[in-house]
Formats: structure tokens, sequence, C-alpha cells
């Protein structure tokens, strides 16, 4: 690393610290000529995949675009906006970690409807109806449907699980 004082090469690591939740390594360091100490920050960069439009178009990922259909989705509903970059970053995220150079818009569709379902269910049906392209009031009956058995299956897990648990405190406490 550089000095930004003198220029020279010739620098030395005094202290290393993670931050941001372990996202980057902050260095304190010190130049061996000139003794001017400053601080560097060390963070991985990945690259955002490309996006493969329906139409065969390619575009380059844009956050904001994701950001603003999921904030219409979510319109005059009681979500703040810290889950909203929440959903956004780990959607994000996934798509870098991914390590595929393109992904399509139908990934990135189905990766926010899943995140919908989570946070909010009538975000959920109000993107579904503009993503799947409801034709009629026969397929957004159909995906309201789909999204109660949804919930129906995962309450059913949710439940004996608690039972489970319920169970083996019953036994610890008769032992």
């Amino acid at each position: 690393m550089r000095c930004p004082s003198c220029y020279s090469e010739d620098t030395r690591v005094i202290d290393s610290r993670l931050g941001d939740d372990g996202d980057t390594v902050r260095r304190r360091r010190e130049c061996r000529d000139c003794r001017h100490r400053f601080t560097t920050f060390e963070r991985v960069v990945l690259d955002q995949p490309r996006v493969v439009k329906s139409d065969g178009r390619r575009e380059v990922w844009n956050g904001e675009k994701l950001r603003r259909g999921i904030m219409r989705a979510l319109e005059k509903r009681p979500v703040g906006l810290d889950q909203v970059e929440e959903l956004v970053g780990n959607i994000s995220k996934k798509l870098k970690l991914s390590g595929e150079r393109e992904v399509t818009a139908k990934q990135i569709g189905q990766e926010v409807m899943d995140g919908l379902r989570v946070v909010d269910e009538v975000a959920y049906i109000r993107y579904a109806s503009v993503y799947l392209s409801f034709e009629d009031v026969t397929a957004f009956s159909t995906e309201v449907e789909r999204l109660r058995s949804m919930q129906t299956v995962e309450g059913e897990a949710k439940q004996l699980s608690l039972l489970k648990f319920m169970r083996r405190n019953r036994r610890q406490d008769n032992d």
C-alpha cells in the first residue's frame, strides 16, 4: 500500500480489525520512510450479474429499479424502509454470491416474490399480479389459493415443531 504522504510503497500494518459486521477489514498502517500513519479498508468486491430480460435484451444490474418495484408493491402497507432495504440487500447479495455472470429477470422476480411472501402477503399478491401477468380473476384466485395452501403447510410445520418442543420439555420435567 502506497503512503498518501510521501508515496513510498514501504508501509507496514500496525493493527487490523473487522468492521461493518465482518464485511470489511480496517487496517492501521505506518510508512517506514516518513512515519506517517493512515487507515485503509479492505472489502470483497463481487460483481453483480447482468440481467437477461424476457425479450433477450441484457441490462446492467440496477438495485434502484428493484427497490422501486418492491416499494410499488408495498405502497400503503405497514412495512418499514428497513425491511425493504433488507429485502433488496438479501436479493442483491444472493445474486452476487451465485457466481453467475447473467441472471434472468424471471429469477429475480421469483426472488422478490419469495421475499415479499414473508414480508407482506398483500404486497406479494400485488407483485405477483404484475409479475405473473394475471389474465383474469381466475388466475388471481388460483395464486391466492396457492398462497393459502403454502401458509397451511408452513403453519402445520411450525405447530409440529412446537409440539415436539413441548413433548421434549414435558419429558425433561418428568425426569
